[in-house]
């Protein structure tokens, strides 16, 4: 038997809140890693409100959670790497024309699009879709 939490079938906004929340979490530990890399010790963090929402659309991917279930993982990875590409320029794009500014700003670097995607994350984003898929399965 199943003993999963199962929030996602009747309370997709508590769904739409646990992946917000995850993702809030990865971005905080993802750039107090950077910090201490780059040399400070204190590990200080950056990120934006904006970016809970952002996270938090990944219960749209749920339906495809369930349709690649069984494909191989690298087959599914890439899959989800196209889509948090898509959806990070996107929201980038739109948060860039509605507020004047995006949260983040990957420059003009030899890998950036726009300033909005990085393609050397192109990692990343695979293992977060991957994670969140796991995260699906097990807990929500």
């Amino acid at each position: 038997m199943n003993k999963k939490l199962n929030v996602s079938n009747n309370k997709p906004m508590i769904t739409f809140i646990y992946y917000g929340l995850i993702g809030f979490i990865m971005e905080v530990l993802w750039t107090g890693l950077g910090s201490f890399i780059n040399g400070d010790l204190t590990m200080k963090s950056t990120t934006s409100i904006w970016m809970f929402f952002i996270y938090g659309l990944a219960v749209f991917l749920q339906p495809l959670f369930i349709l690649l279930e069984g494909l191989p993982i690298v087959l599914r990875g890439m899959i989800y790497m196209v889509l948090i590409f898509s959806a990070e320029y996107a929201t980038g794009y739109l948060l860039e024309r509605s507020i004047g500014r995006c949260p983040w700003d990957y420059g003009n670097g030899n890998f950036s699009i726009y300033g909005l995607i990085r393609l050397d994350y192109a990692p990343v984003w695979f293992v977060v879709g991957i994670f969140y898929e796991y995260i699906y399965f097990t807990i929500i």
